[in-house]
Order: C-alpha cells, then sequence, then structure tokens
C-alpha cells in the first residue's frame, strides 16, 4: 500500500511531533499521551479504539435511551462513585453544566452562583433566560490565583435572596482550592434549594482521603466531572451524577438530550469506561504513589533558593513561582517547553500551574525537578544577569487595589446579548452599561459583565493592567481603547 502524504495535514503533522518529541505533559488530559494505558495493559484496547467508532446500531444501545450496554456501563460508574444516577456526557462538562442549570431553573428565575463561574454557565443564563446573583470570590495575595468563594458569602447570599431556589458553585478552583461545602449544602437543602457543584477538576478526589472530600460526598445534589482533566479517559469525555429528592432525572435527561450531541461518539464513551475501570481497579493506589512522589518534588523544589511553591488543599494542582528570581510565569512556561521538553497546564504573571494525575510517573517530576535546577544555576552562572529586585509592575498594580465589588446590574445576561451595541471610548464608558467583559488576567475573574454597569473603579483598575503590561480579556478591542456599550 503507497504511504500516505502528511504535507497538508497540519494538524496531524503538529500532533504527530508532540508524540515524536516525548513530551513530558503536567497538563490535561490526564492519560499523559495515553501512558497509563500502556502501562496497565489497556494499550491493545486503547489501540483498536478506532475501530470502534460507530453509531447506534443492533447492540450498541442508545445513549439518549440506554437499555443495554451503555446502561450497564452507567449504573457501574454510579456505584464506584457513590452516586443515585450517573450519565455520561461526549460534549464535556460544559453541557452538563447547561442541562444542570436550564432542567433546574425556569426562564425569568434568579440562580445564586460564584462570580468566577465557567463560561458554560453563563452561556445557560443567556439561553435560559436566567438571572445570576453573583457571589463574589476571594484571590490568593501571593500569586492573584482564584481560591474560590467564602463559606459566610455564600450563607449570606442565600439569607439575602429567599426567592432563590438553586445554588451553583465551582469546586475545587482551578487550582486546586477548596471551602466547606458540605456546610453549605446543608444549609441549602434546609432551605430546600438545590445544589449545583461544577466538579470539573475534581473528579480525582475519591481517591484518598489526604485530598478534599468530593462534591457528592459532601452532598451536592447535581456534580458535574470533566472525566479528562484529572483522570485517564480521551478529552471532551465527562459525567454528571445526580443525588437527592430534589431533582427531578426526567427533566435533567430532556435537558441533555437538548445539549448533546444526537451522534455520542462511542470512542468517547469507551474511554470513559476505561477511565473508570482504572479507577476502581487501580486508582487508590495509583494515588497513593503520585501523592508520595508529590510531596518529594515539593519538598526537592523548596530547598532551591528562590523558589516558591503555592500548597493548595488538592496536592495534585502545583504552583511553581521563580519570580523572585526575575523569571515571571509566562517566560518559565516557554523555557520549561522549547529547552526541556516540559509542558504545564497553564502560567501567569507568577509562575506556572501543574496538573499531576495517576498518570504521571516519577521519572516526570524528577525530569522537571532537574531542569528548574538547570535554569537557577544559568541565572547564578550569568555574570551580565543583573536581575531587577525593585518593586515589579504587577506588584504596583496590586496597590490601586483590587475592585472585588460586583457592578449593579442592569438588564438580564440574556437581554445583553441580543441588545444592540455601539463603540464608545472607554474613558467615555462609564456609567453605561457594558455590553462585553472586562476580565484581567491573573486572576481571571471578570471584573464587569455584559448587562452591569461599568463604575470609574474598573477602568482606572484596567487602564492600569494595560500600562503596565497585564492582560486584560474579553473586550474586541485588544489595545483597551474602546468598549461595546448597550443603549437603554
Amino acid at each position: 500500500m503507497t504511504q500516505v502524504k502528511y504535507e497538508r495535514n497540519y494538524i496531524n503533522n503538529k500532533l504527530q511531533n508532540i508524540v515524536n518529541d516525548d513530551l513530558i505533559s503536567f497538563h490535561m488530559p490526564g492519560h499523559k499521551k495515553g501512558k497509563i494505558y500502556d502501562k496497565l495493559g489497556y494499550g491493545d484496547l486503547v489501540k483498536n479504539l478506532y475501530k470502534m467508532d460507530t453509531t447506534e446500531i443492533i447492540e450498541t444501545d442508545n445513549l439518549h435511551s440506554p437499555e443495554g450496554i451503555i446502561k450497564d456501563s452507567q449504573e457501574r460508574t454510579s456505584k464506584i462513585f457513590r452516586s443515585e444516577k450517573s450519565y455520561y456526557l461526549v460534549n464535556g462538562s460544559t453541557c452538563g453544566i447547561q442541562a444542570a442549570i436550564l432542567s433546574t431553573c425556569s426562564p425569568g428565575e434568579k440562580i445564586l452562583v460564584n462570580r468566577d463561574c465557567h463560561q458554560s454557565a453563563i452561556n445557560a443564563f443567556i439561553l435560559g433566560d436566567i438571572n445570576p446573583i453573583y457571589i463574589k470570590g476571594s484571590i490568593c495575595e501571593d500569586t492573584y490565583t482564584i481560591k474560590g468563594v467564602n463559606e459566610q458569602d455564600v450563607l449570606d447570599a442565600i439569607d439575602n435572596n429567599s426567592d432563590i431556589k438553586v445554588l451553583m458553585l465551582t469546586y475545587p478552583s482551578y487550582y486546586g482550592m477548596v471551602f466547606d461545602l458540605e456546610k453549605i449544602c446543608t444549609y441549602a437543602h434546609e432551605k430546600g434549594i438545590v445544589v449545583i457543584v461544577d466538579e470539573a477538576h475534581g473528579a480525582h478526589l475519591g481517591l484518598s482521603d489526604k485530598l478534599p472530600k468530593s462534591a457528592l460526598e459532601q452532598g451536592a445534589d447535581i456534580v458535574i466531572q470533566s472525566i479528562h482533566k484529572t483522570l485517564p479517559s480521551f478529552t471532551q469525555s465527562s459525567i454528571i451524577h445526580v443525588q437527592g429528592d430534589l431533582i427531578d432525572k426526567k427533566n435533567l435527561e430532556r435537558f441533555l438530550k437538548i445539549v448533546q450531541s444526537s451522534s455520542p461518539s462511542y470512542v468517547m464513551m469507551a474511554s470513559l469506561e476505561i477511565a473508570i475501570d482504572i479507577y476502581d481497579r487501580y486508582g487508590k493506589d495509583l494515588m497513593q504513589g503520585l501523592l508520595s512522589n508529590i510531596d518529594d518534588f515539593e519538598k526537592d523544589l523548596s530547598e532551591i533558593n528562590g523558589v516558591k511553591v503555592l500548597k493548595g488543599h488538592d496536592k495534585t494542582k502545583v504552583f511553581v513561582s521563580l519570580k523572585d528570581l526575575g523569571i515571571n510565569g509566562y517566560d518559565l512556561e516557554e523555557t520549561l517547553r522549547y529547552k526541556y521538553n516540559i509542558q504545564v497546564e497553564l502560567s501567569n504573571y507568577y509562575g506556572v500551574l501543574l496538573i499531576c494525575t495517576i498518570g504521571n510517573e516519577k521519572d516526570d517530576f524528577d525530569k522537571f525537578l532537574c531542569a528548574i535546577k538547570s535554569i537557577v544555576e544559568d541565572l547564578s552562572g550569568d555574570k551580565n544577569n543583573d536581575l531587577d529586585k525593585s518593586e515589579d509592575n504587577v506588584t504596583k498594580l496590586m496597590k490601586l487595589n483590587y475592585p472585588d465589588l460586583i457592578p449593579q446590574k442592569i438588564i438580564s445576561p440574556r437581554e445583553a446579548f441580543y441588545s444592540d451595541k455601539k463603540t464608545v471610548l472607554l474613558k467615555e464608558s462609564i456609567g453605561k452599561i457594558s455590553g462585553e467583559y472586562i476580565i484581567p488576567y491573573p486572576p481571571g475573574i471578570s471584573l464587569t459583565s455584559p448587562g452591569e454597569i461599568i463604575t470609574q473603579e474598573v477602568i482606572d483598575y484596567i487602564l492600569a493592567c494595560k500600562q503596565y503590561g497585564m492582560h486584560v480579556s474579553g473586550l474586541k478591542d485588544s489595545s483597551l481603547e474602546i468598549i461595546e456599550i448597550i443603549e437603554k
């Protein structure tokens, strides 16, 4: 057979290069380039998945009305995760979040939600004409990363909104920070309030008592997990778990049919089943080994002068900073990738985030440690390197006081989405209704969202962001000269 020529296969070529380069992965997905499949004997099964790409035929069942193999597989998953019912998601956690919101909130109703919620939740508010009442989140002062909500703020929000029937929270945060979710669930249930938890980054929590308790264990009614993020399934494969008497499961199933593809991927479902099998058979032992590797890794890193490690509640999320040595996170990420063949999950000004899963091995941590030691040695040996120890621009920006007050909402997300908009100079937008998001990064929380009043405090802050070189997303004009507003 003639060998296929790949000159114009742009995506395939790039991905094949990554495979050939033997890139070390501290990023999603959790299977870490499939190493865990080979290690545990799933290699032949995964290798043949492309041949299993099929549709609803005799004996393959139907995700939207399961009666056979999919029903059996989901029931096993439910037993393992100790839910009342679990559903496979092939459109990512996005569709699970949207189905959860749309099935529990009617048009025009309100929902309590953390301000740093995922974009998929905001899109659900637009689709369902739902009015969010935001709860502000807290920020780590050392790294300006998102910690999550404060429990008392959530309880106060429940007390101040007696007409609320649904509460949605993100747990854990992207960086592995958690809060007392059980206390919140108990209080919400006393008021008859449904608790939805976006646990996209916490599918692994049940594998060790050294990790925070899972959302299901703490009493949440609906929990959405991105299995592909922290467990070994393929990207875009997730699960939604349900428990308790407050959820109309039939209504949830109705919305899952709306937001999921009518041609669900059997490859994704098969990868979910493999990940759950690994979780059930090997997960706890693998997690014990992972946490031991992380403990040694963090200890070794902390002994290097100038290197800081942020210790979160979820030990599998490791944030490494070399900022005290004059290296910001963006430059550190590029150096790790192009000089040491190591890819992290993300970077901000302060450092880099590593997502560690049961797919990582000790050798991955050893190579990262060697890379950091080499970087630090190169700095100390560079006679021309004169680190600027003066106050950096981002530190100056912090002293301007981050605007932590949520602006007044004038119109709903849906009305804002469909409203006519016009552009004005940024400085002339104060007091107007925003037609865009204003999201400085870090920390990545919207200061102003469509339908909310633009304040002087926010404008002053983002103009300072521009002056000091920080990134602001959400605005169509990346130069931060103009902004879209809604005239009402």
